[in-house]
């Protein structure tokens, strides 16, 4: 009988060689569909005695598929050490909840991910693919050498095998594969059963019609007999001589409809079993009749019509390799009915379920996440809604069961203590049995795996379970079954195969994908760092002060923003947790506002609420700025917020006004900063003039754009509604002058056009005839011929022609940086109607810079000096041009830049650096400041003594320290601290805080001191003259603390060595006097906070240290500026909890801030039971803080108001300074 073959348009998966049957010969070429290929990947019927040794004959199985023609190969390299190919930036995802591996689509290939997943789950396929080794496919490394063979197919198709087996991703990916097919010919045979569809009921039926019906040949249709050459009665049938081990059924879905002349798909029912008996199909032998029975594996399935559709298969997982198990029965536990009485009480103890999904996992340690994940799998609700309100958080909740849980340092896995309590496991023990019995049942999978068979639905890189019973649906329709894939029943695997992935992969592949696990843990560590981690600027409010209508830093930049990493996913009550963290120093309420720096400096808009909101739903960006403040005010004074009082830069051209009080016909611009709110006529009120008329003009001067008059009823419209922006010009007319730029008869004039001129004065100091003179011009004008214009109206030597240069004058009479002869007035910026200053000497350069220079930080008008230096100029050397310039002596200088408000900004700390590169232009005003700067990396720290108040009888001290008074111990003379100045210290930012008090002890004051070793210190950032934030960690550098160049430490001597943990809070605790409003001296308490910043924790501690029953005591924090005690109780937590949901019981927030060094009094309820915790100095600093604030009232309102729109804020004591830096440096803003 001849078994016919599929044809080259259909790929048939799995066919084997058979003794007794013809063989078709397919030719294959270069144009055939990549799954024919594979289709000639056979293997060998058991029964067919191997010709060679084991390894021979594994590879001769394979025909000559792989004598490829290398000339066509691909050119893509290959080795162990090549990476996988990803398409995007995003690594590859994990695998799920199955635990199997798809095959992504590379277009129109789903039809060969269909037939490379079945030969993947035909585990005798894959094993003797995986046995062939390099004696018989070579390597990739020998690929290049011209004497070497390598089967460059087989290789890459272990190599996927070996990735879908074992590599953790959610799927593999083809390239490589189909990138090494490439021969132009090759010929192999293999065989399938093809049956018809059309008019039959399934496959029984098509193969009954096949082998077992006879055809009879007789009356007009006789049978002519070649032996005895005549027409004879006769009758024809066929049979199956041998089966394969696997048998491949190809279904003829697609026809040809002769009648319409058009294709078509049968989609009529069409049922095929799940097991199959071929005894009635085959000649009759004595063999077993398990022999013949034959059990489905894989059924290929077509979606779609003849024209077109998509591929997927169903696969029996043999190996029983994927997890099979369904999502909608993991959130549902199937209880047997004995049990039900159990179920509420089990669900209501978070502990019993906890325990026993820890007890189900390896060496019983899980991450923290992945529990949470288990649990709301097993119970079908998450943490947070189930059992949230009454336990509180998840890591609390196993913190406080730390008997039975153990948590890592980093709190992200958690493991069940072996050796627990032993009641415990006891008043455990029954509830686990059920509750085990109850998640074992949930899936046949996990009961009984070998009699459930474990199907899935394999659709590329999708794969998903599907349950037996789902195969009867691909009988009919348009998405129904195209091929079937049977293997005999009698094939066993062995049990070592059994849900082990790593089973008969090569050492080498189980090591390149070894490695290749680790490289995508790596990668998605990173990429999960660059998705999810936003970088935020953290503006602190107490470092900037209000003045201009806007923030302004009160340091450097650099000291006022602190950068956090965090991740998007993170709730905004997580962040302001962080960041009380990071600011140990903050008191007080903490808000949180987006802000932008706009060109009038920083302005905060939106407050952000919803602390249980993530940063994403709250649509925080990357980059993203936060002010931190108390939300009310900064430095004294109200911040307005919000878009509506956005702050808008205003430049206001008037005339400008003589020394005796005339105006002249000078046009000046001055910048002034206003709320977009505000109105108009706030513009009038500014200036302090007469009433005038005002005209706008938003678009660039420079375009000559139109100016348009404001009516008067306008002026009560806001700068907003007038359609008015940042940079906008505004030009103000005193309606009393009729001699102006506008013309006369109320008529106004439509154009900057108007004015097209320059006034340009002798300032050569020769004399001449006009001190200054108006030159036409355009926009487009050169400054060269304007200088020469001006040369000869002023009537000076023509030798100035060589050596003068124009430089512009502002409004408060200073020469600016000189203009480049070759720019035209719109390229260097200046305006019509502007002065200039012809003055002797030459313009700079296009490569050198025109710079102001001083000497210090007060800055005064008109004393800074100029130079003229190459932009190439290192720091260094310009430092010592300056100082040569300068006549000072020494090496002990810095430079720094001036910033826009006149005040040093940030040293220029690179000296080997050009000024082009540390970002100096022309016109830049450099200072030169005493002090020489540490080097790249180090800091210069004053180091002072402290010693709190108390008995300093341990210490030896031969010198008395000088005292300073603190309210750091309140209430008694005690109170009093001591501070003494050790001297600076230069010391790198990488040293520890150990090397830091070792070092800070050499200094000379400090040999006064008898300290045993560093041990003995505590180091303190200072603030105010107190401490402020402990350094705790001995070990950790100091650019971990983000220290700032105005930061001061203070070292605290200690009775005994002190190695404070990373959740030790230290506090001074005061016990008060019986029948006095006094306290004893401090005495310092550690707290561990390892288990919460609660209050009861807090109380539980201090009862301890002071030897009192817990329900004995009352304590209360000091709050020094204030004058204030603040008690803590358990009773005041829950009722901030009741109001406020959202807030968790914690001390670090609002109202305490407890911080390392707050003061804690604590009161003895057995010998005094009254509420009040003041002491006299309380009252007395209070009625102080009284008459401090009646004082400054008193002066506001005594104060004359003053035409400035922004006079109440603190502008700094240098008159106008900051008005002018804003005309020069407007652009920095940008």
């Amino acid at each position: 009988m001849v078994v016919s073959n599929v044809g080259l348009s259909r790929l048939v998966g799995l066919g084997f060689r058979q003794n007794g049957l013809k063989r078709n010969i397919l030719h294959f070429s270069a144009s055939c569909p990549l799954g024919t290929v594979l289709g000639a990947l056979c293997v060998s019927s058991p029964s067919d005695p191997p010709p060679h040794s084991r390894v021979g004959s594994s590879f001769t199985m394979f025909g000559d598929l792989f004598e490829e023609d290398y000339s066509s190969v691909s050119n893509y390299q290959y080795g162990k050490e090549k990476k996988l190919k990803t398409k995007t930036l995003e690594p590859p995802a994990p695998r799920e909840f199955t635990n199997l591996s798809g095959i992504r689509n590379q277009g129109g290939t789903c039809y060969l991910n269909s037939l490379l997943q079945t030969l993947h789950f035909t585990p005798e396929f894959r094993e003797a693919l995986f046995s062939l080794g390099p004696e018989e496919l070579g390597s990739f490394e020998d690929k290049d050498k011209p004497d070497a063979k390598v089967r460059i197919i087989p290789l890459q198709l272990q190599r996927l095998f070996a990735q879908l087996l074992v590599l953790d991703q959610d799927a593999a990916s083809t390239a490589d594969l189909t990138d090494s097919f490439g021969w132009t010919s090759n010929e192999e045979d293999f065989l399938d059963l093809t049956v018809a569809v059309k008019n039959v009921s399934g496959l029984e039926d098509a193969l009954w019609t096949m082998f077992v019906e006879e055809e009879v040949f007789d009356c007009d249709n006789l049978y002519h007999c070649g032996t005895c050459d005549r027409l004879v009665k006769a009758t024809k049938s066929a049979k199956l001589r041998k089966l394969p081990p696997f048998l491949t059924v190809s279904l003829l879905r697609f026809n040809f409809d002769f009648v319409k002349h058009e294709r078509y798909k049968e989609t009529s029912c069409y049922t095929f079993p799940l097991r199959i008996n071929l005894k009635p199909f085959c000649e009759q032998s004595d063999s077993d009749d398990l022999e013949y029975v034959y059990d489905l594996f894989s059924v290929i399935i077509h979606k779609g019509g003849c024209y077109g559709g998509h591929y997927h298969v169903y696969i029996k997982d043999v190996d029983h390799l994927g997890n099979w198990q369904f999502q909608e029965e993991e959130t549902k536990p199937v209880l047997s009915f004995k049990d039900l009485q159990n179920e509420e009480e089990i669900d209501d103890d978070p502990l019993i379920i906890l325990k026993a999904i820890l007890l189900q996992e390896e060496n019983n340690v899980i991450p923290v996440d992945q529990l949470g994940q288990k649990l709301l799998k097993k119970t079908g609700m998450s943490w947070n809604k189930k059992y949230r309100r009454q336990y509180g958080p998840l890591r609390k909740f196993l913190q406080l069961h730390s008997q039975i849980f153990l948590l890592s340092s980093d709190e992200s896995t958690v493991s069940l203590l072996k050796n627990g309590s032993l009641q415990a496991e006891s008043d455990f023990q029954r509830n686990d049995q059920h509750i085990f019995k109850t998640f074992t049942s949930e899936s046949p999978g996990l009961n009984d795996k070998t009699s459930c068979p474990h199907w899935f639905d394999i659709n590329d890189s999708k794969v998903q379970p599907i349950k037996e019973k789902d195969i009867e649906r691909q009988f009919q329709g348009k998405e129904s079954a195209y091929m079937l894939f049977y293997r005999k029943s009698q094939l066993q695997r062995p049990p070592e195969a059994q849900a082990n992935p790593r089973y008969g992969v090569p050492c080498h592949l189980l090591s390149e994908m070894d490695a290749a696990n680790i490289e995508l843990q790596i990668k998605r560590a990173e990429w999960d760092s660059t998705n999810n981690n936003l970088e935020l600027h953290l503006h602190l409010g107490p470092h900037y002060h209000f003045f201009s209508g806007a923030l302004h830093p009160v340091a450097s930049q650099a000291e006022s923003v602190w950068d956090l990493t965090f991740d998007k996913r993170k709730t905004l009550g997580d962040l302001r947790q962080s960041i009380f963290q990071l600011l140990e120093f903050w008191e007080g309420d903490m808000v949180l506002s987006v802000a932008k720096f706009v060109p009038a400096g920083l302005h905060v808009y939106q407050t952000l609420d919803g602390d249980d909101l993530t940063l994403w739903e709250m649509e925080i960006v990357d980059g993203e700025d936060l002010f931190v403040w108390n939300g009310v005010e900064v430095g004294g004074i109200q911040i307005p917020t919000g878009n509506d009082c956005e702050p808008l830069l205003i430049n206001v051209l008037h005339l400008a006004t003589s020394s005796e009080g005339d105006k002249c016909q000078q046009l000046v611009e001055s910048p002034h900063v206003f709320p977009s709110n505000a109105q108009m006529g706030e513009v009038l009120t500014t200036l302090a003039g007469p009433m005038g008329v005002l005209f706008i003009n938003a678009t660039d001067p420079a375009e000559e754009g139109n100016w348009v008059a404001i009516p008067r009823e306008d002026l009560k419209k806001t700068f907003r509604e007038l359609g008015l922006g940042n940079h906008s010009l505004v030009l103000v007319q005193d309606s009393r002058d009729d001699n102006s730029v506008l013309l006369k008869q109320g008529k106004w004039f439509s154009g900057m056009s108007e004015i097209s001129w320059l006034q340009v004065q002798n300032l050569c100091e020769l004399e001449s005839e006009e001190k200054q003179v108006k030159i036409s011009a355009t926009m487009n004008t050169v400054v060269f011929d304007i200088r020469i214009k001006a040369i000869k109206e002023l009537k000076l030597m023509k030798e100035l022609a060589e050596n003068s240069c124009l430089r512009p004058i502002d409004r408060n009479g200073k020469l600016l940086c000189p203009v480049p002869d070759s720019y035209t007035l719109k390229e260097a910026e200046l305006k019509m109607g502007s002065s200039l200053g012809l003055c002797p000497g030459k313009a700079p350069t296009s490569s050198q810079l025109f710079l102001f220079f001083t000497v210090g930080s007060d800055v005064q008008p008109g004393t800074e000096m100029e130079i003229i230096v190459e932009a190439t100029m290192s720091v260094g050397d310009c430092l010592k041009l300056l100082l040569e310039k300068s006549g000072l002596p020494g090496d002990t200088w810095h430079l720094r830049k001036m910033d826009w408000c006149y005040e040093a900004g940030e040293p220029l700390c690179e000296e080997d650096a050009a000024l082009r590169e540390v970002a100096i232009r022309s016109g830049d005003t450099l200072l030169l400041i005493e002090g020489k700067l540490p080097p790249p990396g180090f800091l210069r720290v004053p180091v002072w003594w402290y010693q709190p108040g108390g008995p300093t009888g341990h210490w030896k001290s031969p010198v008395r320290m000088n005292s300073t008074p603190s309210p750091d111990a309140p209430g008694d003379p005690h109170g009093e601290v001591s501070l003494r100045f050790l001297g600076d210290l230069e010391i790198s930012e990488d040293t520890t805080v150990a090397e830091l008090k070792a070092q800070a002890m050499t200094l000379s004051p400090s040999s006064e001191l008898v300290i045993p070793s560093p041990a003995f210190l505590r180091a303190w950032t200072m603030e105010g003259q107190r401490p402020s934030r402990l350094l705790r960690a001995n070990q950790q550098q100091l650019k971990e603390y983000k220290l700032g160049r105005k930061t001061e430490i203070c070292l605290e001597p200690l009775e005994k060595e002190e190695n404070l943990g990373p959740h030790d809070v230290v506090l001074r605790t005061q016990m008060r006097l019986p029948g006095e409003r006094a306290y004893t001296p401090c005495a310092d308490l550690v707290w561990d906070t390892a288990r919460g910043w609660t209050a009861s924790s807090l109380r539980q501690r201090v009862a301890y240290f002071c030897s009192l029953p817990v329900e004995k005591i009352e304590i209360a924090k000091y709050f020094p500026e204030k004058f204030e005690w603040l008690p803590i109780s358990s009773w005041n937590q829950q009722l901030t909890k009741r109001k406020k949901k959202k807030k968790q019981d914690n001390l670090q927030g609002a109202p305490y801030y407890l911080k390392d060094g707050d003061t804690i009094g604590i009161k003895n309820l057995l010998v005094e039971d009254d509420e009040d915790f003041s002491t006299v100095r309380d009252d007395l600093g209070k009625e102080t803080q009284k008459q401090l604030a009646l004082g400054k009232k008193s002066q506001e309102a005594l104060r004359v108001p003053s035409s400035d729109l922004f006079s109440g804020a603190k502008i700094p004591s240098r008159p106008r300074a900051p008005e002018a830096s804003l005309s020069i440096h407007v652009g920095s803003f940008r």
